[in-house]
């Protein structure tokens, strides 16, 4: 890899501490010499909080820092005062509220502070307001973390299917609801037993609710579907059902008729509008999408002339996500310094 001159410097800012936002930390604070490598960009690690405490310098912060946070040291106002010029949205989500992430994210866009978004409430409660604020200042916004991570999916509707017109996508978009159905009908374990797998694995949520009911699904389409589209979907528009509620018997009834239950995001486009959807389905094993086992997740889109195309992927977490989110700000440093 040939070094270019480093005459240029990029601070970023981390909002959000969990696992994702930790190991997003770590990995870019690895790369800072393919930063300079690759875009003559020394990137400094400014400021990082959770919800209630954080840590800052202007010199940059090392992986180890990360461990002394100080309590108060939290909030939008925290990240202005570091002076980053990217932040990277990384907290818990309520698409519901859009919590805690919106304020953040409506701060740095006003300013025009680029932004990398990981978590996807506040893209499903005001995406058409966050976009505005990009447009008005000028910031990019950058959100694979939130579409589904390491599965590309974003980037083939802004990028590789460029030119085309998108008639339907079809997606397995959650990885513990793929899981879930995969033990239930390939080993005949009951819905519960498969959860604990899960939990005790370290992918199912604590609370799975989000996962089995449809919704983290209805939200990874919404935003695919809103970003990638313009296609103008609310959450309370989208027919959301999810793999709570399958009894014994119909697991049964399908096994024995050969068929693979998945839990399938879809959008269709008929006569100029949009309608999105979360539902089981039972599909035939020739269908590529029953392929698609255990964590592993799928996109499978339909355009006028380019005609299906199919993508698969899975990455163990919480680095893939990272590794998404760090893609998108390798497309903001080619931007801004390439």
């Amino acid at each position: 890899m040939t070094s270019q001159p480093v005459n240029k410097e990029c601070r970023v800012a981390l909002a959000g501490l969990g696992g994702v936002g930790r190991a997003t930390a770590t990995l870019l604070l690895s790369r800072r010499e393919r930063y300079r490598a690759l875009f003559g960009v020394d990137v400094h690690l400014v400021a990082a909080c959770g919800s209630r405490a954080g840590v800052a310098s202007a010199e940059g912060l090392e992986a180890e820092d990360l461990d002394h946070l100080e309590e108060g040291q939290t909030g939008p106002a925290f990240i202005a005062t570091s002076g980053a010029d990217v932040l990277i949205e990384a907290g818990p989500s309520d698409f519901r509220t859009g919590g805690p992430g919106l304020p953040y994210l409506r701060d740095a866009l006003t300013t025009g502070r680029d932004v990398i978004v990981i978590s996807k409430g506040a893209l499903v409660h005001d995406g058409a307001g966050l976009s505005a604020l990009a447009q008005a200042s000028g910031s990019l916004m950058k959100l694979s973390g939130a579409t589904a991570a390491a599965l590309p999916t974003i980037d083939l509707l802004q990028y590789n299917l460029a030119g085309c017109e998108v008639l339907a996508i079809e997606g397995i978009l959650n990885a513990t609801t793929n899981f879930l159905l995969d033990a239930m009908i390939g080993r005949g374990i009951s819905f519960d037993a498969a959860l604990k797998e899960a939990q005790a694995a370290g992918f199912a949520e604590t609370d799975p609710r989000n996962d089995v009911e449809g919704w983290d699904t209805a939200c990874k389409l919404l935003i695919l579907a809103n970003f990638g589209l313009d296609a103008g979907l609310t959450i309370e528009g989208m027919q959301v059902s999810g793999i709570d509620r399958l009894s014994e018997e119909q697991i049964n009834d399908w096994r024995a008729q050969g068929l693979v239950p998945k839990l399938i995001g879809h959008l269709r486009k008929d006569n100029g509008t949009f309608h999105a959807g979360v539902e089981v389905r039972a599909l035939p094993p020739s269908d590529p999408l029953a392929l698609v086992t255990g964590k592993n997740k799928a996109v499978r889109i339909t355009t006028d002339l380019m005609g299906e195309v199919l993508a698969m992927g899975c990455g163990s977490e919480p680095r893939a996500t990272a590794a998404a989110a760090l893609k998108d700000f390798e497309h903001i440093l080619a931007k801004r310094f390439g």
